[in-house]
């Protein structure tokens, strides 16, 4: 685990949010049908990562943004096209996330993304790290709107618990495996906020740029920063 592993996360949840929005609105195809694409190319990176017998930086992120974009659109479904409070979406998917965590750990007796050598380790890994992208949305939405926090003061917030967590960490109040999942989950809500506070119009506490800048601009420093590791291996660890 490097700081460019944490700086990518936060900007590929921060292209999760603002892209989905983006893809909505521009492939015309709705909510529900933007939805059913973004799983279908979900499916195919996942393919392609499955079939990895190693770690490869572009394949491992790839999966990544995508499912950011895919938890984002779970989340807005549940919302906007059916209803559900945030508030109902937020416990469901705690509760989900919860059951990942025990169904894993009782069949492989660990949570550690170290031990991650098989396929049934990699998808207990893939299923949870789908389910804190949606749950993470629906946080954020919920501090920043139904809260009336705004975006900016959820974001605050939200990094300075993950800056608690890494403090405590550090001190060896936590352990690895728990501060990880923590922080983990919290990045989300992070950068969703974020997305949400740089493309938002004005009247809803946002900086007003749309959802087209930011997603490129994230979306390249995730390319510069993937390319990167790929080419310095400062994020492998020697067979």
């Amino acid at each position: 685990m490097t700081v460019y592993f944490w700086i990518i996360k936060v900007l590929a949840t921060t292209v999760g949010e603002t892209a989905a929005d983006l893809l909505n609105f521009r492939l015309g195809l709705g909510l529900g049908g933007t939805t059913v694409a973004m799983f279908v190319v979900l499916a195919i990176a996942l393919f392609l990562q499955y079939r990895a017998p190693r770690y490869v930086p572009w394949r491992y992120w790839l999966v990544v943004v995508l499912v950011s974009i895919a938890g984002t659109l779970i989340t807005d479904n549940l919302t906007d096209s059916f209803g559900v409070p945030l508030e109902v979406t937020t416990a469901v998917f705690a509760v989900a996330l919860a059951v990942v965590f025990v169904w894993w750990y009782r069949s492989e007796r660990t949570l550690s993304i170290h031990s991650i050598t098989t396929r049934r380790r990699e998808t207990f890994y893939w299923a949870a790290i789908l389910v804190t992208f949606a749950l993470g949305t629906a946080a954020g939405d919920l501090l920043a709107e139904s809260l009336s926090l705004g975006y900016l003061v959820s974001a605050a917030l939200v990094a300075t618990v993950i800056a608690f967590i890494g403090l405590f960490h550090g001190l060896r109040v936590l352990g690895g495996v728990f501060a990880f999942w923590a922080a983990y989950v919290l990045t989300r809500p992070l950068g969703a906020s974020l997305g949400d506070w740089v493309a938002q119009p004005a009247d809803s506490g946002g900086l007003n740029l749309g959802t087209v800048g930011p997603s490129v601009v994230c979306l390249a420093a995730v390319v510069a920063l993937v390319g990167y590791l790929t080419a310095s291996s400062r994020d492998q660890i020697p067979a």
